[in-house]
């Protein structure tokens, strides 16, 4: 692994972790990051409503891993409700102080992580892992995604950095009028050192056996989304 950032530690100083938050919270509304996520949602939540009748009561669950301060799990929440569905966002959270930044902001948040989230096959509708697995060794990633196809009903998305010399140079720039920490500075040149190219990240799709492609987004973004294959009850 390149670099240790300062969420990747369970124990790290509670001040920190708070103005990391809410810097990250920041960087996703305004460099893409929010948006990556919600836009490979939208069909999602378009196909699902499509046919239903305007008093039907859609309730759906998410589960977003390593939620942080819960940014994008709201923000999902608000763009479901959109589409007439009351979707419920519940966070994975290592980082005691991230999972109750999520809580005060109305996230349900159980502290832990990918290795073991306490599910059944099929358990939850939707999964989301935003910017979490370039924090993981590449085989434990590759596990990871493998266990969302296992876990999800209707879609998994993975959003993530596109490594990039010009994004990490543009994110130390912006962080200085931003007003962002330094540790939040730090932190964000190591993650987009840790950061994918579309190929690699395609490699550990394949690797993991899932049906889906990595797309690069605005911002230095990379996704991949994909309704998992339930099987049939049919006999």
């Amino acid at each position: 692994m390149i670099g240790r950032e300062t969420l990747d530690n369970p124990r790290a100083e509670p001040a920190a972790v708070r103005r990391t938050l809410a810097d990250i919270a920041r960087l996703n509304a305004l460099f893409g990051g929010t948006r990556a996520v919600l836009d490979a949602l939208e069909p999602v939540f378009t196909r699902a409503c499509d046919g239903q009748r305007a008093t039907d009561n859609v309730r759906w669950t998410l589960l977003d891993v390593g939620t942080g301060s819960g940014d994008i799990a709201r923000a999902a929440a608000r763009a479901a409700r959109r589409h007439g569905i009351d979707l419920t966002p519940v966070g994975i959270e290592l980082n005691p102080t991230a999972a109750r930044a999520a809580r005060a902001g109305g996230v349900r948040s159980i502290i832990g992580d990918g290795n073991q989230p306490p599910l059944g096959p099929r358990s939850v509708d939707v999964i989301v892992a935003s910017q979490v697995l370039h924090h993981l060794p590449r085989t434990v990633a590759v596990r990871w995604i493998a266990s969302f196809d296992r876990l999800a009903r209707r879609a998994v998305v993975l959003a993530d950095l596109r490594r990039s010399r010009v994004a990490m140079a543009g994110v130390w720039l912006v962080s200085f009028p931003l007003g962002m920490s330094g540790v939040t500075r730090r932190d964000a040149v190591v993650s987009l050192r840790r950061g994918y190219t579309k190929r690699e990240f395609n490699g550990m799709l394949g690797e993991a056996g899932v049906p889906a492609v990595a797309r690069c987004r605005p911002g230095f973004r990379i996704v991949a989304a994909w309704e998992p294959c339930v099987p049939s009850t049919k006999s």
